[in-house]
């Protein structure tokens, strides 16, 4: 991995919450709607935010302890809760468009990798008017089948790849371990952003901490 973080990086990949949305009132309010309804105990609220960035089935079977058919109805009440309610309970990081403005603007192509489902990152960021910042917006699968980071950075790999764009020196920015760990599963390097839900252990890994959105430029640009 050392060498693709020494050379200019052709392409880069930006984790959706917690990196460019505070998107946690919406999901941890949606989150509590949907254990009130099964009756379930409802964690506290820093249990609550370990939600935001992982895929919600693993959050609804690692944090709420839910079993798979649990985790499966859970998932069916939070969408259309989320769906109706809670997806626009979010606000873009202040300093994050320009940080992203002036990436493309070097002429980096920018995508989005998340693990939030696909069609509804396109309704978010379509909503907030950040969607013509990228080229590819690549998310989980309806299924929940695709929804592990490294499986949706190999999917946004392969939009890319449709698009005539460069992806042999990519970089993921993110705020959790899993951006970090599935980046690294593609032998890529990654970028930490402070400012997002994850713990500062979290990136242990990461080439690159950006303390600030505006410190993104120079770390991506800058090489």
């Amino acid at each position: 991995m050392s060498d693709l973080t020494l050379a200019p990086f052709s392409v880069v990949l930006v984790d959706l919450d917690g990196t460019i949305m505070d998107s946690a009132p919406g999901i941890t309010a949606t989150l509590t709607r949907t254990l009130e309804r099964m009756g379930l105990p409802i964690p506290p609220p820093g249990r609550l935010l370990e939600f935001v960035g992982p895929p919600i089935l693993d959050g609804l079977r690692d944090l709420a302890g839910l079993d798979p058919e649990q985790s499966q109805e859970a998932l069916r009440i939070y969408r259309a809760e989320y769906g109706a309610t809670g997806a626009f309970d979010a606000r873009p990081y202040p300093g994050v468009r320009q940080a992203l403005e002036a990436i493309r603007d070097a002429g980096l192509p920018l995508a989005v990798a998340t693990s939030k489902p696909e069609l509804q990152a396109r309704r978010i960021l379509a909503h907030f008017d950040l969607d013509d910042l990228f080229l590819v917006i690549a998310g989980a699968s309806e299924d929940e089948a695709r929804s592990e980071k490294a499986d949706v950075i190999a999917w946004a790999l392969r939009l890319l790849t449709r698009e005539g764009i460069d992806v042999s020196r990519p970089v993921m920015v993110g705020d959790r371990i899993h951006d970090v760990e599935g980046a690294a599963l593609h032998g890529m390097p990654s970028v930490f952003v402070r400012w997002g839900y994850g713990d500062p252990a979290e990136a242990a890994g990461a080439f690159a901490i950006a303390e600030a959105p505006a410190d993104l430029p120079r770390i991506v640009t800058t090489r």
